[in-house]
């Protein structure tokens, strides 16, 4: 089998789940306008979406092999398609938690899917890295897509209407396109999967790896980068819509800047990492990340905003800061691909498993913690809070770069 088709499938169902996990920061703010919910309930969704993605990478990454990334993937897109059907039908904020639920749990299936095959469609940690920041470059290509999607189905004269849902018959349609691109492909995972051993045994030796203290430091890191992603991500249509006092559907196109910006810095951050050291690089986009929040946010106060604002005439803060995504996006993918290719080719599956289920339970505090702090103080002060999980990443790059220097000697 070919691995373009190969590598073009997993980029396929990539670009899916990155329109479908990013949509919920404008299901937050359609729910509140559709459905009535508050704040904090709406911010419920981001737990109903990473939970599960924390629990089922926890318990299937050991032994996804046997089951077969190919056979993994094709059960995820079905769950989801059936989950985008009831959408529309249900219509309701309990259908939306089941929706977020069963995207969660599908995209456990297909992330360690992706993460465990790119070691076995390169070779060397060059190819490594170039690969993983591509493909993470087309999940934000997905998300970037999701924005205007569901911007072309929202009502911005009423507020409160559901017409919004009808995007799901659509996205039910990509499900299934998928899966009858998935029916033409096959995967080698045999190679991965030694004859002899046991799901306990690979299960027992998922746990033992977390216990490394590259493994460790590392899962930290990824937990504090989601929690800043996710939070800043995931409330950027409510903040461009309540504090910067944009209509809804502006509210969300805009937001498009920030997806953008994070699918440039990943795209290229696969040439820059060819000649910059990535501890070099990843300390500079925190650094790059943390002064332009500083200098940014205080535009976003007091600011007036004319009744028939358009992409031309929105205030200088809602262009500008949906740009930290160009420092953010590099984090993410590098550190992933310096962990994955640091350890044998039999533990990356497992590996994979313990980073989803750091990067899902990051995701939901992030956005837990700012929808909390949204709703009881303001946009700002929740955006803001973002700077002490900046510095303690930074921080911990250091001990990383220790660690993985260690790693060559440590599991050769």
């Amino acid at each position: 089998m070919s691995k373009r088709l190969i590598i073009l499938v997993l980029m396929l169902n990539y670009f899916l789940f990155g329109l479908l996990l990013n949509s919920v920061g404008v299901v937050i703010m359609q729910s509140i306008n559709s459905f009535g919910v508050t704040k904090e309930s709406a911010a419920l969704l981001e737990g109903f979406k990473d939970i599960p993605i924390a629990v089922v990478s926890f318990l299937v990454a050991s032994f996804l092999p046997r089951l077969g990334y190919r056979h993994a993937m094709m059960i995820g897109l079905v769950v989801v398609m059936l989950a985008c059907l009831s959408m529309p039908i249900l219509s309701s904020f309990w259908a939306t938690k089941m929706l977020f639920l069963s995207i969660g749990a599908s995209f456990a299936l297909i992330k360690v899917s992706v993460y465990a095959s790119i070691g076995l469609l390169t070779s060397g940690k060059q190819g490594h890295a170039s690969l993983m920041n591509a493909i993470e470059g087309v999940f934000m290509l997905g998300v970037l897509s999701g924005y205007w999607v569901f911007s072309f189905f929202i009502d911005s004269d009423n507020p409160a209407s559901q017409e919004w849902l009808n995007v799901y018959w659509w996205l039910a349609a990509i499900c299934l396109f998928n899966l009858l691109v998935m029916s033409f492909i096959r995967f080698g995972e045999g190679e991965v999967a030694p004859p002899g051993s046991s799901l306990s045994r690979d299960f027992l030796a998922m746990l033992r790896l977390a216990a490394r203290p590259l493994v460790y430091i590392f899962v930290i890191s990824v937990f504090l980068y989601v929690l800043i992603e996710q939070g800043l991500g995931t409330w950027l249509p409510t903040f461009n819509n309540e504090v910067l006092g944009l209509p809804s559907a502006i509210s969300v196109q805009v937001t498009s800047i920030f997806a953008l910006s994070l699918a440039v810095g990943r795209l290229s951050a696969g040439l820059l990492l060819r000649r910059v050291s990535w501890y070099i690089l990843l300390s500079g986009c925190i650094l790059g990340m943390g002064v332009l929040m500083v200098l940014v946010m205080p535009l976003s106060y007091d600011v007036e905003v004319a009744a028939d604002v358009n992409w031309f005439s929105m205030p200088l803060a809602a262009y500008l800061i949906p740009l930290i995504g160009l420092f953010m996006s590099p984090i993410y993918p590098a550190l992933s691909s310096v962990v994955l290719s640091s350890l044998p080719l039999r533990e990356q599956s497992s590996m994979a498993g313990l980073i989803i289920v750091f990067s899902a339970l990051g995701g939901t505090t992030g956005a837990m913690v700012t929808g909390v702090i949204f709703g009881r103080f303001d946009g700002q002060t929740a955006f803001y809070l973002a700077l002490v999980p900046m510095a303690v990443i930074l921080v911990l790059l250091r001990g990383l770069k220790r660690e993985t220097e260690r790693a060559p000697a440590e599991v050769s």
